[in-house]
């Protein structure tokens, strides 16, 4: 393996400033049970961290139990000083499979600032992204071998969402009492999309998001304005608040979260004002009771653990290199709306309603509905979608 000059030093540095777990206790290797006993897996959170109540924490989750069946050694890294060197210095001390959870692929693929690419310096070490496929070059051909691309197919999910909050919003007289605050189709037909930045990561979501509101739209012959903010980050949960309750003064009646610790403002701000908000990768249904509708899920710990026992079975290698999880996979979908059911007051329509929604998620899986994946850099054509209005803040 390679190293550039002066990476003993960053080491140091680095690892001074790196939170991390073991199998066992703080700072312990941990147990090296079993025939994996030389597998060492690290994970490389995103900047909302490892306890963000889903896209990190069901990673981080997933390699710990995994971790008591194969005895692998792992690490948990919140990286101080940025992604790329949390990568360098993981991969020099030894660690056999990273995934990283940032969406920052440069340093890995094509290399910065004049160094060489860390996926081409380190090629005994895996690494495995999320959320995109960069490993690709300009005529599509994979780049290296070393490198594992991890999509979820959370457009159609989100897709999923989309169709029934318009379905909610369409029905809101029959299934809500006076304590909700929704605002009445004769004033306003709105819902909102909160995005921590502007990359194919997000749109992705928002996109699905947007056709599902339009077909919905389109079976009750209306108009929706679709209210976005695609770069509030992933940390400031008063942001979300603030940028909720605007789209909700302007006549929104459902915000969907994708923006990790920034959703909690955002359901916060739906239970305070009395509207509905929808939050991500975990099912947080139960975060504010009553007041989020779904979670669109990204289970992450799902090819965590599925790509960490390839590799401890010695089949890393003979995994294709794109791997996808769709709605049959338990990785992505929807919650199964146990929450809000609890909270509508007419219980023949909510069945209804849910089971328009399973219809639309069987016509999604037999492709006889096509939902934009923008994670495959597929574009959306807005004029696809004539019953919603994309407002972008």
């Amino acid at each position: 393996m390679k190293r550039r000059a002066g990476t003993l030093v960053l080491v140091m540095a680095l690892l001074c400033s790196m939170i991390f777990t073991g199998c066992g206790s703080e700072g312990d290797s941990g147990d090296k049970a079993g025939g994996s006993s030389d597998l060492k897996v690290a994970i490389v959170c995103s900047n909302s961290g490892q306890n963000d109540n889903g896209y990190n924490q069901s990673a981080c989750d997933g390699i710990k139990e995994l971790s008591e069946k194969i005895g692998c050694e792992y690490k948990i890294i919140e990286p101080a000083n940025g992604v790329p060197e949390a990568l360098e210095t993981l991969a020099a001390d030894g660690y056999n499979l990273i995934f990283s959870l940032e969406y920052d692929f440069d340093a890995l693929i094509k290399g910065v600032g004049g160094s060489e690419a860390i996926a081409a310096q380190y090629p005994d070490t895996t690494f495995v992204v999320f959320n995109d496929d960069p490993n690709k070059d300009d005529s599509g051909k994979q780049i290296y071998n070393n490198v594992i691309s991890v999509l979820f197919d959370v457009h159609e999910a989100s897709y999923l969402a989309g169709y029934l909050s318009v379905q909610v919003n369409e029905n809101m007289g029959k299934l809500f009492d006076k304590s909700y605050n929704l605002t009445p189709l004769d004033k306003s037909r709105g819902i909102g999309f909160i995005g921590g930045t502007n990359s194919n990561g997000i749109l992705v979501y928002s996109y699905g998001f947007i056709e599902g509101i339009n077909k919905a739209a389109e079976e009750y012959k209306a108009n929706y304005n679709y209210y976005a903010k695609y770069d509030a980050g992933f940390t400031d949960s008063a942001l979300g608040n603030t940028v909720a309750g605007t789209f909700y003064d302007e006549g929104a009646n459902v915000v969907f979260a994708d923006a990790g610790v920034v959703g909690d403002g955002i359901t916060a701000k739906a239970k305070e004002v009395g509207k509905l908000a929808i939050q991500t990768d975990a099912n947080l249904d139960g975060q504010q009771p009553g007041f989020v509708l779904t979670s669109v899920l990204k289970i992450t710990g799902v090819p965590v653990k599925t790509i960490t026992q390839a590799y401890a079975d010695g089949k890393i290698n003979e995994m294709d290199r794109l791997q996808t999880y769709n709605l049959a996979s338990g990785a992505t979908g929807i919650t199964d709306l146990e929450e809000m059911g609890r909270h509508v007051q007419d219980q023949a329509v909510w069945t209804e309603i849910k089971e328009k929604v399973k219809a639309v998620s069987d016509d999604i899986a037999s492709g006889k509905i096509d939902v934009t994946n923008k994670q495959l850099n597929e574009d959306f054509d807005p004029a696809t979608c004539p019953n919603v209005k994309v407002k972008t803040e």
